[in-house]
């Protein structure tokens, strides 16, 4: 088996960097801008090159020797002035280009540039003047590329037109990329930084995970407990009341929405008749109310579930064998048929897993309890990529090492599965 545990750790590598991948095209690639989402509109340009430059937004994606800078938005005159405006600075309607006539320095970056990088600069321009430090000189409309480090140096004077221009940071080492920064940052457990909260994520994660799983692990275990013991007492009085009863009651469970047990519990139980709290994670006491209304929300579709395992399992040759041989039906449910139920039932309990991990987001938010379910739904409604992206990434990668588990309760409980 340890062989087996071996290779099967080593085939989930590539399915490892497939989700880190995924992670990144999801949260690097498919939104806009995620300084502006995270920071929203009102942030100066200055503010979001420090958040690219913390997270490494401001490198290539994948590789390359350049990147942008939200020191000077690239800049095409000939769909429009945009924000160049200052004086000895005027717009040609009529040829749409700018013109700048000034002997005076115009400088139209909005923050100074990083003293650590060299920027080129590349357009289409004619005249005599200064652009970028450098002279340039041209009766023709032409393409000029000049590369500067000096922030300190002129960036525009004398008489000159621009149809188009832009900046980029020149890249050293092109693998010096977003996607290489992400597994770098992975790589030593960081997930990044909360803006909404001012914490480092993983402080965040660490704190949120005990208080989620005291209140999944108790809601998993009970429910799992309580759901096949009522589904082998249904196999046990099939087609009897007790089955039917069951049934019925499983299907009005599954009837009922969510929020109408929080609130219903709520009001019933802790409003009315005050036997638990409603609000707060100051002691285990606090947790008795969510985890009820956990057990008795999951219970209906489990029972459904459980309920059909068992009844498939009753109609087979070797339930039929036993009770010919003379055993009991107590023995028959319990050694014969829960054991050879185990398989689904073991799919069933391994995918739930992962969700043990994220919390649960409605019970966490209305009782107050600081989890992670109630961390995440925060940094969605926040805007806090951040969380959200190390909070998918992780339960991704528990889906993934759940499968290898999955493998290895197979052999355990079924000596017809082999590990090969």
């Amino acid at each position: 088996m340890i062989n087996y545990i071996f290779r099967r750790i080593i085939q989930m590598i590539p399915t490892v960097i497939g989700v880190i991948l995924l992670t990144f095209i999801l949260f690097n690639i498919v939104p806009n801008d995620l300084a502006a989402i995270s920071l929203g509109k009102n942030v100066t340009p200055e503010m979001l090159e420090r958040f690219d430059n913390n997270r490494g937004l401001n490198l290539p994606l994948f590789y390359g020797y350049k990147a942008s800078t939200r020191s000077m938005n690239d800049q095409n005159f000939e769909k429009g002035q945009y924000d160049w405006r200052g004086i000895g600075v005027s717009y040609n309607n009529e040829d749409k280009y700018i013109s700048i006539r000034s002997k005076n320095n115009f400088n139209p970056l909005l923050f100074k540039l990083d003293k650590s990088y060299e920027y080129e600069w590349t357009g289409i321009a004619r005249g005599s003047g200064i652009i970028a430090g450098n002279n340039f000189n041209s009766n023709q409309w032409k393409k000029f590329k000049i590369i500067s480090n000096n922030e300190n140096s002129e960036f525009f004077s004398g008489n000159i037109d621009f149809k188009k221009i832009k900046i980029r940071k020149k890249i050293d080492n092109p693998y010096n990329s977003q996607l290489f920064f992400y597994f770098r940052q992975l790589s030593k457990a960081d997930f990044g930084y909360s803006e909404s909260f001012k914490q480092p994520v993983i402080k965040l994660l660490s704190d949120g995970i005990w208080p989620s799983l005291s209140l999944t692990i108790p809601i998993f275990f009970i429910g799992l407990l309580i759901s096949i013991f009522l589904s082998l007492l249904c196999a046990l009085f099939r087609n009897k009341f007790i089955d039917r009863f069951f049934v019925i009651l499983s299907v009005a469970l599954m009837s009922i929405n969510y929020v109408v047990y929080i609130v219903a519990g709520q009001y019933l139980l802790g409003f009315k008749m005050n036997l638990f709290p409603v609000w707060g994670y100051e002691s285990v006491t606090y947790l008795f109310l969510p985890v009820l209304i956990g057990v008795i929300s999951g219970l209906g579709s489990n029972i459904r579930f459980y309920r059909t395992i068992m009844l498939d399992e009753m109609y087979k040759d070797y339930v039929r064998t036993a009770y010919s041989k003379g055993a009991s039906k107590t023995r028959v449910l319990f050694r014969h048929i829960l054991k050879n139920a185990s398989i689904p039932i073991i799919t069933n309990v391994v995918i739930a897993i992962p969700f043990l991990y994220t919390g649960s987001l409605l019970l966490e938010n209305f009782f107050g309890i600081p989890g992670l379910g109630y961390l995440g739904i925060n940094a969605i409604l926040s805007a806090d990529i951040d969380v959200v992206r190390a909070l998918v990434l992780i339960g991704s990668l528990l889906f993934v090492f759940s499968n290898l588990l999955t493998d290895i309760c197979y052999a355990l409980v079924d000596p017809r599965v082999k590990l090969k």
